[in-house]
């Protein structure tokens, strides 16, 4: 692929906001174990490498199996392996990350609401947001995999 801009120097008021996304989303009440799954998730659907790589790399670190991470993107078919609320939250990434088909269904919002309070539902909003945002910047800047 071919080299192209860094945001973060040649916009770093634009790079300074998306990092402000992230100091947010460090202090919200959603275990890392969810985050990470949301963040795989969205980048698999955006078929984003960069951060893909990234992510599995920190959800091995804070003690996810490798095989659950496997499994991510056949979560429905590999039901025992994710709880409900993680079967949930990953039914809200595809569903925001994928908001051109139907959006957040009432179903997956209503079944959201037996796990999460109100505040943490706009949290996960804001998470799946803030992902799909630097897949997209990834993608259009060719970030290249980091080692």
């Amino acid at each position: 692929m071919e080299k192209r801009i860094n945001i973060s120097t040649v916009e770093p008021q634009a790079f300074k906001a998306m990092l402000g996304l992230e100091g947010y989303l460090s202090k919200i009440d959603i275990s890392k174990t969810l985050k990470e799954l949301v963040k795989i998730r969205a980048s698999q659907i955006n078929n984003c490498a960069y951060c893909i790589s990234m992510h599995t790399k920190d959800a091995i670190k804070n003690g996810e199996t490798p095989e659950r991470i496997f499994l991510i993107s056949a979560w429905r078919e590999a039901t025992k392996f994710f709880t409900q609320e993680e079967q949930t939250i990953l039914a809200m990434t595809e569903e925001i990350t994928l908001i051109h088909d139907k959006g957040l269904r009432e179903e997956t919002y209503r079944k959201a609401s037996e796990f999460f309070t109100e505040n943490q539902i706009a949290q996960i909003i804001m998470l799946i947001v803030t992902i799909n945002g630097w897949n997209r910047i990834a993608l259009s800047t060719h970030l290249e995999i980091e080692d």
